[in-house]
């Protein structure tokens, strides 16, 4: 059974930094594209960072230069690191899965708030 175990969330002032985590378990990670997924308060998910299985990475146009995604194929785990927050960063934020760019996100955490204040 997969699963995946985000942590780090809280909350931080405008300007800060925070550094999430995803640990995941039961399945080949390393064969694994990984994306970090956000959702604001009425609104859709969406993308903010993906790491490939290869290390190639994506972001957001509202994120680029400020998030950091990467990956630990030893210790299972994929992070991102978020410098210079802004208010509108607010949100819960998903880690997920999937095979490749042909298919879904399949499998996803349980999400962690990340509240960012002015």
């Amino acid at each position: 059974q997969v699963h995946l175990v985000e942590s780090g969330g809280g909350l931080v002032q405008a300007g800060g930094s925070l550094r999430l985590s995803c640990a995941a378990s039961g399945l080949t990670f390393g064969s694994y594209a990984m994306g970090w997924y956000r959702q604001a308060p009425g609104k859709e998910r969406e993308l903010a960072a993906a790491i490939t299985s290869g290390g190639g990475t994506s972001y957001a146009e509202s994120v680029k230069g400020r998030f950091t995604i990467s990956r630990d194929n030893v210790k299972n785990t994929v992070d991102l690191q978020m410098n210079s927050l802004k208010p509108e960063d607010t949100a819960v934020y998903y880690c997920a899965a999937r095979y490749s760019s042909l298919t879904s996100w399949r499998y996803w955490g349980q999400g962690t708030q990340v509240t960012v204040s002015s």
